[in-house]
């Protein structure tokens, strides 16, 4: 009969900064020693935790990989009986996305990422080379396979051939996985078809934090050789997860398997363990958050990080008593404290008074501190300056965009005079259409609702009411309209945007033609109409601030269309 021996694992979820080595390394000490406190005997860091993911093109920067290796051989000296899987840049022999195993103040063993995504938002090939022989570590008389993010993603791939070939009883995996809504239960279901492929155990640790417009949303998992979850960290909070597992020795599957490739395996003895002493710790299982709590958080960490990493402390934003701005204003509450929030009201001749007092009884709700600085002198200044030249021309959407830019001065010369961030308030249905205006509401530093459907908006603002009224009702009720002229309502110009935003998600989101989307129902003329304002309308989104990615294809990262483009999404008949 086989032995089995009990490990105790600690899976650190940390929120490391891009660039600083020495915060990295600080907080993966940190957590080596709570995770020696708590009697575990391997500890594993996210992908790149080190030097932070992604870093883009720091990676071309040959200093940057150099600070990488050092500050790697400064943390091997300082491990020592725990075994400590740690992510990091390797540029010996070229540029890898490694995973490096310390132990008894010596690097062990390198994993290099073999599976490079270059989809969506990763560009990994841009940087990294791949690796060709995964790792494994001999503890006792078993074996464990490391491998880093997209190497377990891939079915039949590396994870697979580690615990099959390799004779793996535990497979650990690294990873920087971003966040949107709903990839926990795609992990969760990948992770359970690995297990249970594998006949091993699977320990996955993931990074938390925001870092531009990617959140990294944690949630950290350890699987069992059937595929059943034993531990689950939460999500969009730093976590070490301890876990105790039993592992059998010269572990067998009789799993027959057809492999992508076949691998040289490399093998490092990381010596000898002793059982955890006292009893097992009982499993822990964070519980699942509902959707819109888990896109709140995303949005709360998103714009923390983005802002404090930042060097910013505190935020301003333009409060029209409408339904984003209000939203805006309590994701940046919730992010960074009443204290360091500040609402501008901005009132024009068409402004209603239900706007005003809406704005103000939002800003007493959140208890944050308000202006009122109007824009009518200064608005009724460029229309007289212009005037001359604008003559013989009816009033159009040119001096309603006057307005918007008024206010955006406004904002910008705060941010100016007292290095607050200027959070732009604009959804993703706006500018998906161009219902925006450049240099006007566009002007800020950071999109707190870049990616998020103005029907989504709603649901976020009912979900911020859920308990007491903080947006006041009636910014709930009232039909939406930019108040740049009398009467106006954003139905004006556009469709319902309960008819918008189902459009908008098949051709923006699902990469669905005009006539798919035609087939499933929708109105023509309304469908056209919606795609050529969203093709036209490139020049604005490039020119438009980073903002949180919470769907699988956000503006951004994920979407680089050409702004010079003659091709019409519509499929020949």
């Amino acid at each position: 009969m086989n032995q089995t021996h009990r490990l105790r694992i600690a899976l650190a979820q940390i929120n490391p900064i891009v660039g600083d080595f020495r915060y990295n390394s600080d907080k993966i000490l940190e957590y080596i020693q709570r995770a020696e406190k708590a009697g575990a005997q391997l500890i594993l860091f996210p992908e790149l935790a080190l030097c932070g993911y992604p870093p883009e093109d720091l990676l071309l920067r040959p200093a940057f990989i150099a600070e990488s290796q050092r500050y790697l051989l400064m943390l091997s000296s300082r491990v020592q009986e725990i075994i400590a899987v740690v992510g990091f840049a390797n540029g010996r022999g070229g540029v890898y996305n490694a995973a490096a195993v310390l132990r008894r103040g010596r690097i062990i063993g390198i994993h290099h990422k073999i599976w490079l995504p270059n989809y969506g938002v990763f560009d990994e090939k841009r940087y990294f080379q791949s690796g060709t022989r995964p790792l494994l570590i001999k503890v006792n008389d078993i074996r464990i396979g490391i491998n880093v993010c997209e190497d377990i993603w891939v079915p039949n791939g590396v994870a697979e051939y580690q615990a099959i070939v390799g004779n793996a009883s535990l497979i650990c995996n690294i990873s920087a996985s971003p966040y949107h809504a709903n990839r926990r239960r795609e992990r969760e279901e990948m992770l359970t078809s690995r297990a249970r492929n594998c006949g091993a155990h699977v320990a996955y640790v993931n990074m938390v934090g925001g870092q531009d417009e990617l959140v990294f949303d944690g949630g950290s998992f350890v699987y069992s050789p059937e595929g059943e979850l034993l531990a689950r960290g939460p999500l969009f909070e730093e976590h070490l997860l301890v876990a105790d597992i039993d592992l059998q020795a010269n572990h067998r599957t009789e799993k027959q398997i057809y492999f992508h490739h076949e691998y040289q395996l490399e093998e490092a003895d990381a010596g000898d363990l002793r059982s955890p002493a006292g009893s097992p710790m009982p499993p822990k299982i964070q519980p699942a958050p509902e959707e819109l709590s888990e896109i709140y958080a995303a949005l709360v960490l998103g714009t923390r990080d983005y802002v404090q990493k930042n060097g910013f402390r505190k935020v301003v934003i333009g409060l029209s008593g409408g339904i984003d701005s209000s939203l805006t204003a309590a994701i940046a509450v919730s992010a960074l404290g009443k204290e360091n929030v500040i609402g501008v009201l901005m009132p024009s001749r068409f402004t209603s008074r239900a706007s005003l007092e809406d704005a103000e009884r939002l800003a007493h709700n959140l208890g944050i501190r308000t202006y009122t600085l109007s824009i009518e002198a200064i608005v009724q200044q460029y229309e007289k300056e212009l005037a001359p030249v604008f003559e013989g021309r009816e009033r159009d959407i040119t001096e309603e965009n006057l307005q918007a830019r008024a206010r955006g001065n406004i904002l910008m010369a705060l941010s100016n005079k007292f290095d607050w961030l200027v959070l732009t308030t604009g959804n993703k249905s706006e500018t998906s259409v161009g219902y925006c205006t450049l240099y006007g509401d566009m002007a800020g530093g950071f999109a707190v609702l870049k990616d998020v459907l103005k029907t989504k908006v709603y649901q976020l603002a009912e979900f911020v009411n859920r308990e007491r009224e903080i947006i006041p009702q009636r910014v709930l009720e009232k039909p939406p309209s930019a108040e740049l002229r009398p009467d106006q309502k954003d139905e004006d110009s556009l469709p319902p945007y309960a008819i918008l935003d189902r459009i908008l998600a098949e051709y923006v989101e699902r990469d669905r033609s005009i006539n798919d989307i035609i087939a499933m129902g929708f109105d023509e003329p309304t469908v056209k109409e919606v795609a050529r304002l969203v093709d036209r309308n490139e020049y604005k989104r490039r020119q438009a601030p980073p903002g949180i990615r919470i769907t699988p294809k956000a503006f951004g990262r994920d979407w680089r269309m050409p702004i010079t483009n003659h091709f019409t999404n519509m499929v020949r008949e």
